[in-house]
């Protein structure tokens, strides 16, 4: 039972507010670094930084460039970063093949930081959108996006990116079944240390749209994703698909988006104790970075306010392009 207060003016919940000392020993939730994983794009060419015109501050960089931004964020003290490809059209294929060529741009940036940086923790994501030549995260058959066909693909993915040495596996697909079939493919290769943090509710959302710009799908997506991303009115669905995924052999799941979406994150967390993690996606944050722009908010204090709604909501870490900013500014 919630304890009993006294009356006012013995209980005065202002006196808990009078300092900025006060107001930390009595804080319920803190914001670190180590809480942070920084997505970070990769593309093809040398010493190059392009930037993202739909996401101030973000850059595409080739391999080069990706080692010098590892170097940062494990100066900055930030644990891990997750890479993105930006994928030429020339390499969107029908097949996907690229998706599991092991000099392809995620396999090639994932080993020049581990030659690098060996102690930052290197995220990957698991879908065939960049790779595609339709943008769609599976293979498209009669304009169904097929299930178990894409599941072999990814698959393949997986293990040409473990062989490449990350850390962590982060299947985005939303296809049913892909959990426990890259689980059981990743432990008969040996690479039993190999983590998956499963995108387990992701919802169909409008706020990607500036991630698409910055992998270059916008263009080559036809159609939308809402036959195998979640639909935003439903709230129950999303903890089915975190039990069956945590029973496939997830380690961690996530939920993405993450601000409009912070009560599933809170019923994730409350339902399986598991590791929980939320995206801070680029719409999210192209939005707060916009504004702050323009002046109409102050752009620090919104970053560090949203970042601290998802612990709030009971999250252990978060995706987010902040993730320097955020580092800097607790510095």
């Amino acid at each position: 039972m919630r304890p009993t207060q006294a009356p006012f003016p013995h209980t005065r919940l202002r006196r808990t507010r009078k300092s900025a000392a006060i107001r930390d020993l009595v804080a319920e939730n803190a914001l670190s670094v180590k809480d942070m994983i920084w997505p970070v794009f990769v593309r093809e060419g040398y010493a190059v930084e392009e930037p993202v015109p739909s996401m101030p501050g973000v850059v595409r960089r080739s391999v080069d460039k990706v080692v010098e931004a590892a170097r940062e964020a494990h100066d900055l003290g930030i644990p891990a970063i997750c890479l993105f490809p930006y994928t030429s059209a020339a390499n969107r294929s029908e097949d996907c093949a690229e998706a599991w060529n092991p000099d392809n741009l995620s396999n090639r940036a994932t080993r020049a930081i581990k030659q690098a940086v060996p102690e930052l923790a290197i995220m990957t994501d698991v879908a065939l959108d960049p790779y595609s030549d339709t943008g769609h995260d599976g293979f498209v058959r009669d304009e169904e996006i097929v299930n178990d066909e894409t599941i072999e693909a990814l698959v393949k993915q997986a293990l040409s990116q473990a062989e490449a040495g990350v850390d962590i596996i982060g299947p985005s697909d939303m296809m049913d079944g892909r959990i426990g079939a890259l689980r059981a493919a990743l432990e008969a290769q040996g690479h039993h240390n190999v983590l998956l943090l499963s995108y387990a509710a992701k919802y169909a959302s409008a706020f990607y749209g500036p991630f698409r710009d910055a992998v270059g799908a916008s263009g080559a997506l036809k159609g939308d994703k809402k036959t195998y991303q979640m639909n935003p009115a439903n709230s129950d669905e999303a903890i089915r698909l975190v039990e069956r995924d945590l029973r496939e052999g997830a380690d961690m799941v996530m939920v993405k988006p993450g601000m409009p979406y912070l009560d599933i994150c809170r019923r994730v967390k409350d339902a399986f104790g598991a590791p929980t993690y939320a995206y801070q996606v680029s719409g999210e944050y192209a939005m707060i970075r916009a504004a702050a722009d323009q002046g109409w908010i102050d752009g620090d204090r919104a970053m560090a306010e949203s970042l601290m709604a998802f612990k709030r909501a009971g999250c252990d870490g978060i995706l987010s392009y902040f993730a320097p900013d955020l580092a800097r500014a607790l510095a």
